[in-house]
């Protein structure tokens, strides 16, 4: 049996990748025998969804959860080996910051390569992290301050990570908003000039966004589905998961990308205002970061708005998952449509700090 993953491939590349192969799913007998003979343990396994992997809860018999993942055929191995060196960095250079560690194999080693009737896959445990997403818990102000300021903590501990990504480009890299050109025909009409317009906005700040001398490795996918709060006090940032977007970009993307889901409710400005808060308590901006950071909050809603109508036209399955985020995207689009570095300053006076 096979499962098609829902996403499509990247506009640049024809050739099916992680996010576009299908694979023969792993028997939950199967798992259980792989992480006894693997890494020594015995338990259960409970099947997770999941979109570009095979992901399971795997409890140990003295009840300790883990996070068991099986990577599909098309997984490039660099890209996880990439991923495994961001854990293993911080957990070395930041351990207060609060991510997965990886379980070692009994040799030793952070993953083991299955062979599978679909070829190599590569396996992963991990610990488990206790909380709840952060979508499912009350927003507030406290909570998007403390947000901001878990994410520049994990810029920091990021900071002298010197891995790099493979080879090829993310399509929800900022960086490379202008590839969305390509399909930006694919935005209904009412929207399509406004998406449009960012571009554009993003063509003419090129020079500028050169000029960015802070550049690291970065998350750029903390959203609310890869956040969890401790569910005793929603306030606290209990856990960061998901790294598998991590690009080398300049640092401010990351807030950008972060900010942007604080952005469609009415009470937006007070969010995004503490959200800018809690992260300069950790790491204080440059004024030419703080010039481009409206604009590159306008690109990443606007990537969510394309990339979501683009993929929902060619694979109308799975429109209700692939459009999840669209509205939410649109609704902050038109709240910071004009938004300024000035306007940034009036939201978090301490911007303009140290």
């Amino acid at each position: 049996m096979t499962e098609p993953a829902p996403a499509a491939p990247k506009p640049d590349s024809p050739k099916p990748d992680s996010m576009s192969a299908t694979w023969s799913m792993t028997a939950i007998e199967d798992a259980q025998v792989a992480v006894a003979d693997v890494y020594g343990l015995a338990g259960v396994v409970k099947r997770l969804s999941s979109e570009r992997d095979e992901t399971f809860l795997f409890t140990r018999t003295d009840g300790t959860d883990f996070i068991l993942k099986i990577a599909n055929p098309a997984e490039d191995p660099a890209a996880l080996e990439f991923q495994d060196g961001a854990l293993l960095h911080l957990e070395a250079a930041a351990p207060a910051v609060p991510v997965p560690r990886l379980v070692p194999t009994q040799s030793g080693e952070p993953s083991h390569t299955l062979s599978t009737i679909d070829g190599p896959r590569i396996m992963r445990l991990l610990t488990f992290l206790d909380g709840e997403l952060q979508y499912r818990t009350p927003a507030s102000e406290a909570q998007s301050r403390n947000v901001g300021r878990a994410l520049a903590e994990l810029g920091l501990g990021l900071e002298h990570y010197d891995g790099r990504p493979p080879e090829g480009k993310l399509m929800w890299d900022i960086s490379h908003t202008l590839d969305l050109a390509a399909v930006v025909g694919d935005v209904a009409e009412e929207r399509r000039a406004q998406a449009e317009a960012v571009l554009g906005e993003f063509e003419r700040s090129l020079p500028a966004i050169a000029a960015l001398e802070r550049r690291q490795i970065i998350h750029n996918d903390f959203n609310p589905h890869n956040i969890l709060l401790d569910p005793a006090e929603p306030t606290r940032v209990a856990g960061i998961i998901d790294f598998g977007d991590m690009v080398h970009a300049p640092l401010i993307n990351d807030l950008a990308v972060g900010i942007s889901y604080h952005l469609a409710t009415g009470n937006w400005a007070a969010r995004a205002g503490a959200f800018l808060d809690g992260f300069v308590s950790a790491r204080t901006l440059k004024p030419e970061e703080i010039e481009l950071l409206p604009l590159l909050m306008r690109c990443r809603l606007a990537m969510s708005i394309i990339i979501a109508e683009w993929r929902s036209a060619r694979f109308p399955e799975n429109r209700a998952y692939i459009m999840r985020n669209h509205a939410a995207a649109w609704g902050g689009l038109q709240n910071i449509a004009d938004l300024t570095a000035a306007g940034l300053k009036r939201l978090a006076p301490n911007l303009t700090e140290g």
